[in-house]
């Protein structure tokens, strides 16, 4: 069966910690390992929440600088830093940009709410076809009510579609649902695993 829809994930695929320094320099001035500011940010019990749209972001940060007994106002700050070291990969859009019209694309992102505006502001959004952003929609890959959500939105059955995700977890629970899953490693690997999958499933 052809390929019709190519689903990204954003955090780890498109938008990549590249930098680590930025955010060695922030769990050193907060006087944490860099693995437990990452557990705090995007691991504990408040990202959940703002994973699932229980909370806006502000409030996850504001839970942060709690849980780290600072101040509100170094909010800006702390986020800025944290995320000193990310870099979106244009060529990585492109690439996307160029699956279309020939195919659907779509963006599945375990994100809060602030994601959509993210999308908007640094003008990637036309890369895709559907947008879901899990705060949104209330659920978080793997679960497999969000990829048959995706693959409503996007007119595609599992067989017809392929994710590109960094995570195992994610990856393994789409190709148990019959999609591709295409662990992410590089963006050169995903360009060749996807050229390879698209030409062996000719229409």
């Amino acid at each position: 069966m052809s390929i019709e829809a190519i689903l990204f994930d954003l955090g780890g695929v498109i938008l990549r910690t590249e930098h680590q320094a930025p955010r060695e320099h922030l769990a050193e001035r907060l006087d944490l390992s860099y693995e437990d500011l990452v557990r705090l940010v995007f691991e504990s019990e408040s990202a959940r929440k703002a994973s699932l749209g229980m909370i806006p972001a502000q409030k996850h940060w504001e839970n942060v600088a709690a849980r780290l007994s600072r101040p509100a106002s170094e909010i800006g700050r702390i986020r800025d830093e944290f995320f000193g070291g990310d870099i979106l990969d244009r060529e990585l859009l492109a690439l996307i940009r160029s699956l279309r019209p020939a195919r659907r694309t779509g963006l599945i992102s375990n994100a809060w709410l602030d994601l959509r505006d993210y999308v908007v502001k640094n003008r990637f959004a036309d890369a895709f076809d559907s947008i879901i952003i899990s705060a949104e929609v209330g659920l978080l890959k793997p679960d497999p009510q969000i990829f048959a959500l995706a693959l409503r939105q996007l007119g595609a059955t599992p067989q017809q579609a392929v994710l590109v995700d960094d995570t195992l977890a994610n990856v393994e629970a789409a190709n148990n649902l019959g999609m591709r899953g295409l662990l992410f490693q590089s963006p050169q690997q995903a360009q060749r695993d996807l050229e390879n999958i698209i030409q062996s499933t000719p229409r």
